[in-house]
């Protein structure tokens, strides 16, 4: 599982090398460090916003559906490109 986060915090949180101050974060803090017990692998890194416009733009229209009573997730299928991969490639 690799994370790609703008929230420099978070990433240092995550790998323990800065601790949780506030206490009511504290109990998230602990449901993702579980969450990710789970995995085999992962990896959490640092990518400013500027750098990753998408990822921003995606997920405020998350929060904004989320705000409006719409559905916490919803899959979208990636688009694979001619020779990209997938079965019998």
């Amino acid at each position: 599982m690799d994370l790609f986060l703008d929230s420099k915090l978070i990433v240092e949180q995550l790998h323990g090398r800065w601790r949780v101050k506030d206490a009511k974060l504290q109990p998230l803090w602990a449901e993702a460090k579980a969450m990710l017990v789970g995995f085999r692998r992962w990896s959490a890194t640092h990518v400013p916003r500027e750098q990753n416009s998408t990822a921003d733009r995606l997920a405020n229209e998350a929060l904004d559906r989320v705000a409006a009573g719409g559905p916490m997730r919803i899959a979208r299928a990636r688009r694979v490109a001619p020779g990209e991969g997938g079965r019998g490639a």
